[in-house]
């Protein structure tokens, strides 16, 4: 959500703004725009709606030069896509900002600088930024001591930053719940929201915490912690490895996630589960010794994420023996709630800066929770460096905004740590023998799911008219049907709806009809029967059934019924398996629909706002 990007640096830096601008555009923005400090010392910006693309066209037609500069791409928030409303906004002429996050009391900050004589260009709240640290600036000659000064009248989150046209030789940043993370180079130094921007030109890391503000020049990062006092913050080396331009050879980069799902679950499982079992302390140094007295999960997160520990409850409850209560982040964090016993606080994030699960983390250190874990799939980020220990997913980046591969890892964290918590609280040596089998065949078997992709394209041609669908599962493949419903809504506009198949005759059965496509997956386990007369419910009121079931299953395709042969496979690795098709099946439906399959409208990659 929203990316900036900032350098200080001897050569023209254009290239290297426009170039990270590229890399973030995975993270979804509807406007980007950029600012140079040029060598006559006027203050030069450029702004455009829509595409990077628009933006970089717009400065190949003027000479564009400045050795410190900011860019930022935008997602709307306050205030509508409009060139006035995208970053960076200026104070005077003087002053440049960009902004990641949301300044909540920025009504009251806007009627204040009204009444000093400012005028507001823009319906953002950013622009109140730019003004209160012009401000400031009357009382000092320091731009440092100006964003200080102006951080404490903010109330929200924020990560930002300034430029002065007075002062040329260097850029000041604040991160408060916003992440910022700085790039170190020779002789000149770089800011971004996301390192991945900063790739091409350096691999050496800060990343800020909550609170500080850092005045960077060419030579030199000074930070500042929220009580001003100097601090020094590690310096991390990357290996990270991402091109923003390669698709593989696939059409999207959601395809090329999807089909790369074998591989990163073998990387998710490399070095940590072993032929007997799994190896010692894989969440972390001594995290053997805090898991063994862990009697009650708390899982908090947000869309994709919630579904992987919506399933991970079944799970820990059925093999490991330990009671789990998962909710959505942005309502943990605003209710009351109890604290069990012995109680491990779980925290999932693809990104590692999930604005609702982060401020849960930490409202749970607050509370009293034993411990906790993060699932994350990036190093360094804030619910990694918070926690007491992590599960890193190993996914790769992940360009495409609606999540795959992040969320079948996940899954797959999830069962080791099944695993791990069970054989502390009674797990039978079947269902562990069982599981760490599961887990060493599961990349074979996404594999040989995969290969079904021909007929799940070719049943999307019948969506194409549709507006509406119903998605069912049961047990623990009922979070399988809401991420599925979640994948369709996301990248093909459809509006989908999950249900356990249970609830049918509660209420969803009056919706059924022969517009109204019915999704369902069907592994053979204890439940088929019971979802067998569930789908004759619907058949029996006229719906078209899709179902994706084990080939052993015995459904049959009819004039009322598509099926979908998924290949075979036992246990608790099924729902990780039966998420294959459904994400193959909302592919196929938005291309069908000739919707932006990468950066569909009104999302983001990394929800950095609440």
């Amino acid at each position: 959500m929203c990316g900036i990007v900032g350098a200080v640096a001897e050569r023209n830096v254009v290239e290297i703004l426009l170039e990270g601008l590229k890399r973030l555009e995975y993270r979804g923005y509807d406007s980007a725009g950029v600012a140079l400090l040029q060598p006559n010392g006027i203050l030069n910006r450029v702004r455009r709606t829509g595409k990077v693309q628009e933006l970089v066209d717009a400065l190949s037609d003027q000479e564009a030069l400045g050795s410190t500069g900011i860019a930022h791409t935008r997602w709307a928030t306050h205030g509508g896509v409009t060139e006035a409303n995208a970053h960076p906004h200026f104070s005077s002429d003087r002053i440049a900002v960009v902004h990641n996050g949301i300044i909540e009391n920025y009504q009251s900050l806007r009627a204040d600088l009204t009444s000093k004589g400012y005028t507001f260009t823009s319906d953002t709240d950013t622009e109140t930024i730019a003004h209160t640290v012009h401000e400031e600036l009357k009382n000092t000659d320091s731009l440092l001591a100006a964003v200080q000064a102006s951080v404490k009248q903010f109330h929200g989150a924020y990560g930002t930053v300034i430029m002065d046209r007075n002062d040329p030789s260097k850029v000041v940043v604040a991160r408060s719940g916003s992440p910022l993370v700085i790039g170190l180079g020779l002789g000149e130094n770089f800011i971004a929201s996301d390192q991945m921007a900063l790739l091409p030109v350096t691999r050496r890391f800060i990343f800020l915490e909550e609170g500080d503000v850092a005045e960077i020049t060419r030579r030199t990062v000074s930070i500042y912690d929220q009580d001003g006092k100097p601090v020094k913050r590690e310096i991390i080396e990357s290996n990270i490895e991402h091109d923003a331009g390669d698709k593989g050879g696939y059409r999207h980069y959601m395809l090329k996630e999807i089909h790369e799902q074998p591989t990163v679950v073998r990387n998710a499982l490399k070095e940590r589960v072993g032929d007997e079992g799994l190896l010692s302390d894989i969440f972390g140094k001594g995290a053997d010794e805090l898991l063994a007295k862990v009697k009650h999960v708390q899982i908090v997160a947000c869309g994709t994420s919630y579904h992987a520990g919506m399933t991970a409850r079944y799970w820990l409850e059925q093999f490991a023996n330990v009671s789990c209560n998962v909710e959505i982040a942005s309502e943990f964090r605003y209710r009351k709630s109890v604290v069990h016993e012995n109680s491990l606080l779980v925290t999932i994030s693809q990104s590692g800066e999930t604005a609702d699960t982060l401020a849960a983390l930490r409202l749970a250190k607050e509370l009293g929770y034993m411990a906790s874990l993060t699932i994350c799939n990036v190093p360094g980020s804030s619910l990694v460096r918070e926690s007491d220990m992590a599960y890193m997913t190993r996914a790769g980046a992940e360009i495409g905004v609606a999540s795959t591969k992040a969320f079948t890892t996940q899954l797959t964290a999830f069962l080791v740590l099944t695993v791990a918590l069970g054989k502390h609280n009674g797990m039978s040596e079947v269902d562990q023998k069982a599981i760490i089998q599961g887990l060493h065949s599961l990349p074979a078997k996404l594999e040989e799911t995969l290969a079904i992709t021909q007929g799940i394209e070719d049943l999307a041609e019948e969506f194409a008219d549709k507006n509406h669908s119903l998605f069912l599962g049961r047990g623990d493949q009922y979070p399988i049907a809401m991420e599925g419903a979640l994948k369709l809504k996301e990248i093909s506009y459809i509006h989908a709806e999950a249900y356990a198949s249970g609830e049918l005759k509660h209420g969803p059965l009056a919706l059924i009809d022969e517009e109204m496509p019915v999704i369902v997956v069907a592994p053979n386990n204890e439940l088929l029967e019971k979802l067998k007369s569930n789908v004759e419910e619907v058949r029996a009121r006229g719906g078209i059934m899709y179902v994706f079931a084990d080939k052993d299953a015995a459904f049959a395709s009819d004039e009322t019924m598509r099926v979908i042969n998924v290949p075979h496979c036992d246990g608790p690795i099924a729902p990780i398996i039966y998420t294959i098709p459904l994400q193959l099946l909302s592919y196929y439906v938005a291309l069908i629909k000739g919707t932006d399959v990468d950066q569909p409208r009104n999302l983001a990659k990394s929800v950095t706002v609440e």
